[in-house]
């Protein structure tokens, strides 16, 4: 199953391709920003296998991300045993 996770643009780089760090949950990864280019520290991205592909608003990322961490899956993102 592919899953896709909202997170919280924290910072941006520009280089060859736009990337930036992003917290999901606690969790902060490396995330291509080039298919959002829009996308600014403070937005709202879902993010799929480490592209960031849309924007989101905070509401709708909250509830996503409370219920990933009710399944557990927020745990695997992060590399733990749920």
């Amino acid at each position: 199953m592919c899953l896709a996770v909202p997170g919280k643009v924290l910072s941006t780089t520009d280089g060859i391709l736009r990337t930036g760090r992003v917290a999901f949950g606690g969790i902060v990864k490396e995330v291509c920003l080039a298919y959002v280019p829009e996308a600014e520290v403070g937005d709202y991205v879902i993010v799929h296998v480490g592209f960031a592909i849309s924007r989101m608003d905070e509401a709708e990322a909250a509830r996503t991300l409370a219920y990933l961490t009710e399944m557990g899956e927020l745990a695997e993102i992060a590399g733990e045993e749920p």
